[in-house]
């Protein structure tokens, strides 16, 4: 299976040279405000991290760059903004793991394609989930768990966000990966299932580790296991899926810019050229880590390469857990 490792990332932003037409890009500027268009409620990590990037990108730009949040249809409706948008350079988005390579395999009506309906930009940030269980579970590691569930079968519930979302499909692969059952409980948003893990009304969750984290550190909920590529410097005794065994249940929610599909190439060009030296700022990545985000950087066909690859993960997790969304 294949799946996004935050070090191949990182490798390819600083391995990878000034892009070729980056030079003659530098004459494309806009010539009003951009919209920065972000699928989802102000707060979160991807509006946080579509704001520190916007405020940056306007400084080069000479023009002021407004993130936009259009809500609805878990991000769908945000993403057809930007797709319907003229591909003039004005108008960008702030796609995400679900909205780019989970919904179009969830929803059969959708009225557009991100693989090619858009155009990449660059990758911006990434996070881990985290494996986290109530105290009342007998299980001190992610061996002794996956030993529980394959000795009580659906004994134990997990609480997402709602079905389709991240917080859902990321236990699904560990379901198929480790093969164990666990019975889904969906909420309206990751938070309240979150509120019903501590609480031990559900007794797991494969969370986003920012929003985990004060649970873990104030001890009201166990980690048992990091879903990223390496650990976490914030967990750092905590362990990752592939160490104990589960490589394949490696996952990365991660977020990208976006244009609409025909944007010229010198457009694009000037806005990966730029956030190449954004996200290499050490102030950036510091507010971003604050979000919970870690910065990283791809050219335009290795994003695209990691859409395909991810596509096709999400698509098998999806096929073969038979998930479906109302």
């Amino acid at each position: 299976m294949n799946r996004l490792t935050r070090r191949h990332i990182l490798a390819a932003s600083l391995a990878a040279p000034l892009i070729p037409g980056a030079a003659r890009a530098q004459a494309w500027a806009p010539t009003r405000p951009v919209r920065f268009v972000v699928p989802f409620p102000p707060g979160g990590a991807t509006d946080v991290v579509a704001r520190v990037l916007g405020e940056r990108l306007q400084d080069r730009l000479g023009q002021p760059v407004t993130v936009e949040n259009r809500t609805g249809a878990g991000g769908n409706l945000g993403v057809e903004n930007v797709v319907r948008s003229a591909p003039d350079g004005l108008t960008i988005l702030m796609g995400t793991t679900g909205t780019l390579t989970i919904n179009p395999h969830l929803y059969s009506n959708m009225a557009f394609n991100p693989a090619t309906d858009l155009a990449p930009i660059a990758m911006a940030f990434a996070t881990d989930h985290v494996l986290i269980v109530h105290p009342s579970v007998p299980a001190q590691t992610a061996q002794e768990f996956i030993a529980l569930l394959r000795a009580r079968p659906n004994a134990l519930s997990y609480g997402s966000g709602g079905s389709g979302s991240s917080t859902h499909l990321v236990p699904e692969l560990f379901k198929l990966v480790a093969r164990v059952e666990m019975q889904h409980v969906p909420y309206r948003g990751s938070a309240p299932a979150l509120n019903d893990t501590v609480a031990g009304t559900v007794q797991v969750m494969l969370d986003q580790l920012p929003s985990a984290l004060g649970m873990i550190q104030g001890g009201r909920v166990r980690a048992l296991a990091v879903t990223g590529p390496r650990r976490s410097s914030l967990l750092p005794d905590v362990p990752t899926l592939a160490e104990i065994g589960l490589p394949e249940a490696q996952a990365t929610s991660w977020g990208a810019v976006m244009a609409p599909a025909g944007t010229p190439a010198p457009i694009v060009d000037r806005y990966n050229s730029a956030l190449r030296e954004i996200l290499a700022d050490a102030t950036v990545q510091q507010r971003l880590a604050a979000a919970g985000a870690d910065a990283v950087f791809s050219t335009p066909a290795d994003l695209a390469a990691t859409m395909r690859a991810e596509s096709e993960k999400w698509s098998r997790v999806i096929r073969e857990a038979r998930i479906t969304v109302n």
